[in-house]
């Protein structure tokens, strides 16, 4: 798995003329509040099934059942939502496996065509789907490993895209208290993709025969959005119940500019109780110019969660909340529930 992702690495080169080239972009979109809140850059230190979208070696960290359910207003006044849920189960010891899925949904549009633009014949509903499949494994006290397959499906009234990637990472950790960690991850690696359906065919009438027949013409394949991620953090360990987390990541895009993404989360805990905070920035070129910069999400990301203890075996059932500024969407709203069965 380190040989994928050393031997594939020259490739996630950022090209400034390739941007906006890819499509399925909605791969590029964290759905999880925890690790939004510090600006995805929990690399070497993300854990659970969020793990799934940051480094998937991170899932190998879940103690023994954890499921998820977040749901983001995705680009705040563009009215898209986000919907996510999963769940990760530990198998062994060593080993761990998780399910999830993130649906997009763009509500209702009127069908319009040339002869009726203004619509009134009935409405549609494009969606974005990702369905994941993880596996992760604890090779020794320092060495985390995953592998990720996600299925991705675009459609709206009459076309539909279809495919698949793989996403791998490695985390390393070390130091007295496991305080300093180190991680990798190559992500969304797969074949192009290509958009087929009845959209793609027009009718054709011969005015001298009256027959009619039917031209389908063909849709130009787009390469989905991989990149490659390297992260590196360290916990500041005040007490047994006090700890900050600083994290770092570097992103290397293949169809976007490259980013550099820095974190904080401190957490405390009291008998039943623990409470974190977060905030992060992603920085890339000429973000702070609205002038020239090609991303809409401007940098800034910070979140909140609560977990308390419940029940006998006092699992931890938690909120969790992350917001991210947006312009000229506004700001993007995450909120969700995760329960931890021990």
């Amino acid at each position: 798995m380190i040989g994928l992702i050393a031997g594939t690495s020259h490739t996630m080169a950022n090209n400034e003329d390739r941007i906006g080239s890819a499509g399925a972009s909605e791969l590029l979109v964290n759905p999880w509040a925890r690790s939004t809140g510090y600006g995805s850059a929990g690399i070497s230190s993300v854990n659970g099934l969020e793990a799934q979208f940051v480094n998937i070696a991170g899932l190998a960290f879940t103690d023994r059942t954890q499921v998820k359910f977040n749901h983001t207003t995705w680009l705040g006044s563009a009215d898209i939502s986000l919907n996510s849920a999963g769940i990760a189960q530990r198998i062994s010891d060593q080993d761990v496996i998780a399910v999830s899925i993130q649906a997009f949904g763009y509500g209702d549009i009127d069908i319009t065509t040339v002869n009726i633009p203004e619509g009134g014949i009935g409405t549609f509903s494009p969606r974005k789907n990702i369905f994941n499949v993880g596996y992760a494994r604890e090779f020794s006290n320092s060495i985390y490993a995953g592998l990720n397959v996600k299925v991705i499906n675009e459609s709206i009234a009459n076309l539909s895209a279809n495919g698949f990637a793989l996403d791998a990472g490695v985390r390393y950790v070390t130091g007295e208290q496991d305080q300093v960690k180190f991680g990798i991850t190559l992500k969304n690696v797969g074949p192009t993709m290509v958009f087929r359906g009845d959209g793609l065919a027009t009718p054709i009438f011969y005015q001298s025969t009256g027959g009619i027949a039917t031209l389908e013409q063909r849709s130009a394949s787009f390469e989905i959005p991989s990149l490659l991620a390297l992260g590196a953090s360290y916990d500041f360990i005040f007490t047994e119940s006090s700890k900050l987390t600083a994290a770092f990541g570097f992103v290397a895009n293949s169809f976007t500019n490259d980013q550099y993404a820095a974190g904080l989360d401190y957490g405390f805990a009291t008998e039943k109780t623990a409470f974190n905070i977060r905030a992060g920035y992603v920085f890339e070129n000429d973000i702070l110019n609205p002038e020239t910069r090609t991303n809409s999400l401007t940098g800034i990301t910070a979140g909140f969660s609560v977990d308390a203890l419940a029940g006998k075996n006092k699992s931890p059932i938690g909120f969790e909340y992350a917001v991210r500024l947006s312009n000229p969407f506004g700001l993007i709203h995450t909120i969700g529930m995760t329960i931890s069965l021990k």
